[in-house]
């Protein structure tokens, strides 16, 4: 069993964004409750990046600009695919460090400089199953056949669930199909026999000698909680977790499971924002008769939070979540994001797909083109996306640290439609306008009286706060003009 449990808690409302259903927690060794170190601090998805730019990025960008973490691809050996899909990297070969986006003295050169520029390494961790059931070759060379992996794993160290056609899960609410079939025919490992578990851990161990801080664990509703929390025993450590967990309905069933391991990822949070955003009224988004009443999200401090990943940016059109195709409106989803106090945000670094299969930009060879390349930076050209760049959200990631200790909305405010604007106590000020015409409004933003700067204001010319300030008196009251689809932030650190 698991070092600890966590009594689940459930936010019934965030009209008082603390507020939870639940009295009482205890010490759990791979979830931080510290507000001043989780869920204020932001996570960045680098998906696909080689690791000597994820070191680089580190060093230049991510470190000075205050992100706490880095979200990698799963760095162990995958199946070579034909057209090398994104999703190859999830069908596991073998434990070896190679894929590519380099090798094992690649990544732990990455992690290294990553950690002396203050940025953690988390890796997303591919535990519950193989590759598919064929035959293949893998990024290292090693070579596999259905249900046979040379010196890890043979037939009897997976599941054959013997319960629907190819043993492929056929009812995603059926617990054991869920975690006994295999997922779109992926070989099923036995996480509970103690060999399987033996080797995972294992793996585990040798990411945490290398220095990775955490682990965003693959397809954990796959896997039974308990045998997650006996593998993360055996790895010894306290990494940070946080558990991918797809429970899309409005009362929790799956997640309520997992948080006895760490954090898990709320998709209903991002699936909730976006349609907002995209067709909803602004006005859900805090207080009376918002989707904080109607959906019962997950408790702030277990809860991981994003507008999209790299599943779910693929599939709008099935769940309405915002993209960095979605313009100026996934900006300002972005901005309410990163000022609203609930979970731990993530931010997704994408690179610019046509298709749902298409992976990363590639050369001829077919390996990863450069992000930060000899001619320069590869953002914003077509092929590297690179959304965590853009100057809002850094100045963003700088308002939530900035706002930390006052992590709840004050003086919130709504036109009932399309605009929008919160406090966070006497820190920080938020105000969005998703209409097409301008804002002008006389506000109350809880600040002390001065001469703020829109952080959102700045431009690749002039800077950061380039615009004219805005004046808030004795009484903190401020009068705003804001443009069509922008917002404006204030904060105590910038004047």
């Amino acid at each position: 069993m698991p070092k600890s449990r966590v009594t689940m808690c459930l936010v019934l409302s965030l009209a008082a964004p603390l507020a939870t259903g639940c009295a009482e927690t205890s010490t759990n060794p791979y979830l931080s409750t510290d507000r001043a170190t989780r869920e204020n601090d932001v996570i960045v998805h680098l998906f696909e990046w080689r690791w000597d730019d994820v070191a680089e990025e580190c060093e230049t960008y991510l470190g000075p600009a205050s992100f706490s973490a880095v979200q990698v691809s799963s760095p162990i050996e995958n199946s070579v695919v034909e057209g090398r899909p994104w999703w190859e990297r999830y069908q596991v070969v073998s434990y070896e460090v190679d894929t590519r986006s380099g090798d094992r003295e690649a990544f732990a050169d990455m992690v290294s400089r990553c950690r002396a520029a203050g940025v953690d390494i988390y890796v997303d961790a591919v535990l519950n199953h193989m590759t598919g059931v064929y035959a293949g070759v893998g990024t290292a060379g090693s070579t596999f056949a259905e249900y046979e992996y040379p010196g890890l794993y043979s037939r009897d160290d997976f599941h054959h669930c013997g319960m629907t056609r190819g043993d492929d899960i056929e009812d995603w609410d059926d617990p054991r199909q869920v975690r006994d079939c295999e997922l779109v025919n992926l070989a099923d490992l036995k996480t509970g026999e103690s060999t399987v578990r033996a080797r995972l851990a294992e793996y585990a161990s040798d990411m945490l000698s290398l220095g990775v801080a955490g682990f965003r664990l693959d397809a954990a509703r796959h896997m039974p909680a308990e045998d997650i929390g006996v593998i993360l025993d055996l790895a010894g450590g306290e990494p940070y977790i946080y558990q991918e967990v797809l429970d899309m309905v409005p009362e929790p069933t799956w997640a309520l499971e997992y948080v006895e391991n760490g954090s898990v990822t709320e998709f209903r949070y991002g699936v909730s924002v976006g349609l907002i955003f995209r067709r909803g009224s602004l006005a859900s988004l805090h207080g009376k008769g918002s989707m904080w009443e109607r959906v019962r999200f997950l408790a702030s401090e277990t809860a991981v939070v994003f507008l999209d990943n790299h599943d779910t940016q693929r599939h709008t059109d099935e769940n309405g979540v915002l993209t960095y195709k979605d313009g100026a409106l996934y900006d300002l989803g972005l901005v309410y994001m990163l000022a609203y106090p609930y979970g731990r945000p993530r931010v997704m670094s994408s690179f610019e797909f046509a298709t749902r299969r298409q992976g990363p930009p590639a050369l001829e060879d077919e390996s990863i083109k450069r992000v930060h390349g000899a001619d320069g930076l590869n953002c914003a050209r077509g092929e590297w996306v690179c959304e965590h760049r853009r100057g809002l959200v850094t100045a963003m990631v700088r308002f939530r640290k900035v706002t930390a200790s006052e992590f709840r909305v004050t003086h919130w405010w709504t036109d009932g439609r399309d605009r929008i604007a919160f406090g966070r106590g006497g820190l920080g000020f938020v105000a969005i306008n998703r209409s097409g015409e301008t804002m002008t409004e006389h506000l109350q933003t809880g600040l002390p009286e001065g001469s703020y700067c829109n952080v959102l204001s700045g431009d690749p010319q002039h800077g950061p706060c380039s615009g004219l300030p805005v004046e808030v008196d004795a009484k903190g009251m401020a009068e705003l003009s804001i443009p069509a689809m922008k917002a404006v932030a204030l904060h105590v650190d910038v004047g």
